[in-house]
């Protein structure tokens, strides 16, 4: 079984991410900033990472950055509201872009993707 973390500051979506990925069979860690993603990436062995952007404190972009220089480095996939972002060459170490949505079929179909090139 894969391991998800999961990590946006707006608690409705992390909970209904939460909810569906774990109805697909995967263990899922929640996050609400860049900040608790990176203390929890330092206990828990995960096979992928789904990033907001905008978030307070530590945004995507710099975790994105920090989590790249883990030895670990799990894929991410940056999921944001702003599409502006996909042209930020900061961005283009993440396996997928994905535009946020309350439909998590497309951000469904990029983790199922991204995991079996991992596998």
């Amino acid at each position: 079984m894969s391991t998800i973390l999961i990590v946006d500051d707006e608690k409705n979506l992390l909970r209904l991410y939460e909810k569906e990925f774990r109805l697909d069979g995967y263990s899922v860690i929640t996050a609400n900033s860049g900040v608790e993603a990176l203390h929890k990436l330092e206990s828990n062995a995960v096979n992928l990472v789904i990033l907001d952007i905008r978030m307070p404190e530590l945004d995507g972009v710099e975790t994105l950055k920090r989590i790249m220089e883990l030895p670990s480095k799990p894929p991410i996939i940056l999921n944001s509201a702003y599409t502006s972002y996909k042209d930020n060459f900061l961005t283009w170490a993440a396996a997928a872009y994905v535009v946020k949505s309350s439909d998590v079929t497309e951000l469904k179909t990029k983790a199922k993707e991204v995991l079996e090139k991992q596998a």
